[in-house]
């Protein structure tokens, strides 16, 4: 590369970036979700990263249960599963069936399973470094 080349800089927010591989950027840049898709899937992530609406999807991963269930198998009220159900459930992670007065609740789709079943298969298998836990920042 040509360190003398203008067509090798690209500017963003102000700083002088160097493009390296100037096809796999175009690449990767062209592939890249729209600011609104990224939004959505950093949604979906936020909702996961709540460990009291992540035992709910995870105790879901069995099939259907219903909110006094729920409530029982994650130590939760049933107020709190009940609000987090409704919050789940809007963001389309959740599903729910009635029947009678009842309502069952069950993972949405298999995308949100192999979501979770990824998750906890990466946890399993790795040690994670918490410092913000251990007090070691």
């Amino acid at each position: 590369m040509n360190s003398s080349s203008d067509e090798n800089v690209l500017i963003i927010d102000g700083c002088t970036v160097r493009v390296v591989d100037g096809d796999r950027v175009t690449a990767v840049r062209e592939r890249m979700p729209s600011a609104e898709d990224v939004a959505d899937t950093a949604d979906v992530f936020g909702l996961l990263s709540d460990p009291n609406r992540l035992r709910l999807l995870v105790a879901l991963l069995d099939g259907e249960l219903c909110v006094c269930d729920l409530a029982a198998v994650t130590g939760q009220s049933e107020s709190a599963v009940s609000h987090a159900l409704r919050l789940l459930r809007a963001h389309r992670i959740v599903a729910a069936r009635r029947s009678g007065r009842m309502a069952y609740y069950r993972l949405e789709d298999p995308h949100v399973r192999m979501l979770l079943d990824l998750a906890l298969l990466h946890t399993g298998h790795t040690a994670a470094m918490h410092p913000e836990r251990d007090g070691r920042e």
